[in-house]
């Protein structure tokens, strides 16, 4: 056994980090300079969802499925982003929808028990991480979760589901697709809307399970309370972000946009901890997401050096 070593899974944050498509880049100041005053002192004006950040429930909904008020950052037990965790390669298409069956193969290679499951740390790797940058590529087309992998979660109980996607949830299932408010329907790269470049590649039943109106148009109003019943009696919109919505309504705590090397620590188990600011009220905050571990567990791949932005 060699020594313990922190491995970083965290993106870099500075003013021209990709943001989610429709926030505000970082503005970063300098109101001291060492030439001027002697000092360094600079302020940030960001929105807390940017970059590796974690959402608390309140982000998402009003009240948690035990009928409380959903919980804000500061409400939160410490512990809830810390634990024995282990890091999942999930295998899918891309712009694939994660189901139990993705999670079910991935949890068996790494030698997790479904038993194992319950208050440990999962961390989600797809690759995805490894193309962070502001294009489509790693928004508009990413995996990403949705019901089905909500669901298991809500089954199997993790404390906490860190990801290396753009959101908890897949972009379709965002209002990125026709979900919402604003509901976006970006344009995609052939320069239709993503939700019509989907249909084409997926077929219109793969694709119903993003939006309500097709779903029930599709499979009839019984299949889809069925399949989103739960949420739309708890008053949320079934399509709209549903792995956020189990998760929270669950008390499970989301990490999104892991990176940083997390490749060294693919099909690993570690100690996992990602802490945010005390931020009374917050509904989400960026943290600084870290995996302890032996070193001689680590997977023997060079540390991850990035080129996008000002890099």
């Amino acid at each position: 056994m060699g020594k313990k070593v922190l491995v970083d899974l965290t993106h870099p944050f500075h003013a021209d980090i990709p943001v989610w498509p429709y926030f505000a880049k970082p503005k970063i100041d300098t109101m001291h300079s060492l030439a001027k005053s002697g000092v360094l002192t600079q302020k940030i004006d960001v929105v807390m969802h940017c970059g590796t950040h974690a959402d608390a429930p309140r982000h998402v909904m009003e009240y948690e499925f035990d009928g409380k008020r959903a919980r804000y950052t500061h409400e939160l037990p410490l512990d809830a982003y810390y634990g024995d965790a282990v890091c999942l390669d999930i295998r899918v298409e891309r712009w694939g929808l994660i189901t139990a069956k993705h999670l079910d193969d991935a949890l068996a290679r790494a030698g997790v028990t479904h038993e194992e499951v319950k208050g440990m740390v999962l961390v989600l790797r797809t690759g995805i991480h490894l193309k962070f940058d502001d294009t489509k590529e790693y928004y508009h087309y990413s995996c990403g979760c949705g019901r089905e992998a909500g669901q298991w979660f809500e089954k199997y109980q993790p404390k906490c589901v860190a990801m290396d996607m753009q959101a908890l949830d897949h972009p379709l299932h965002t209002t990125m697709g026709k979900n919402g408010p604003p509901a976006m329907n970006l344009i995609g790269d052939s320069g239709k809307p993503i939700t019509e470049e989907y249909i084409e590649q997926f077929g219109i039943e793969a694709y119903a399970e993003f939006e309500k109106d097709v779903f029930i148009k599709t499979f009839g109003k019984e299949k889809y309370m069925e399949a989103y019943g739960k949420l739309e009696d708890h008053g949320l919109a079934g399509t709209w972000e549903p792995c956020h919505k189990y998760m929270m309504g669950n008390g499970i705590v989301g990490v999104e946009n892991v990176g940083g090397d997390l490749e060294k620590v693919v099909g690993k188990r570690f100690k996992f901890m990602a802490f945010p600011i005390r931020w009374w009220l917050g509904d989400g905050a960026m943290v600084r997401c870290v995996a302890e571990i032996d070193e001689d567990d680590l997977n023997p791949v060079p540390d991850r050096v990035y080129k996008y932005g000002g890099f």
